[in-house]
């Protein structure tokens, strides 16, 4: 349970609007951007699951089997990079659409994604819409 001043909300609650919405997990070791984010993305009607650093990230996307991560690069202890690439290495087929969702946004740090098997790169702010095209294009593939 995570608290925002007079709120307690529960991040990791499971509440698809149309039952139809993809499990995303988050993966952001600042806590207001993950809760901002994680109840935006419940609102469009997905499931949401919160993790704070790689090690976590890798244990709930075990656990939970998400369709999709969105991956900070800058985590403490393990890079969003190294993340994708044990994933890639434990679930080369059943890897979840890895996105990046962080500050870095160079040419190299775009490189270091795709080096390590990240599908796509969006550097932060991400526009909330935007966001939820790509999902929503994703979600169309995966549930035809």
């Amino acid at each position: 349970m995570a608290t925002i001043p007079g709120k307690h909300i529960n991040i990791n609650r499971r509440s698809p609007v149309d039952g139809r919405g993809l499990r995303i997990l988050i993966v952001e070791d600042y806590t207001d951007n993950a809760i901002t984010l994680a109840l935006l993305l419940q609102m469009y009607g997905h499931e949401v699951q919160v993790a704070k650093n790689g090690v976590e990230a890798l244990k709930k996307t075990q656990e939970e089997r998400p369709d999709v991560l969105l991956l900070d690069i800058g985590l403490p202890g393990m890079s969003g990079y190294e993340v994708a690439r044990k994933l890639k290495e434990e679930r080369p087929r059943k890897t979840p659409f890895l996105i990046a969702l962080t500050g870095y946004g160079q040419d190299e740090d775009r490189r270091h994604s795709t080096d390590a098997g990240i599908d796509l790169h969006l550097v932060k702010p991400v526009e909330p819409e935007e966001l939820q095209v790509i999902l929503e294009r994703y979600r169309k593939v995966i549930h035809h």
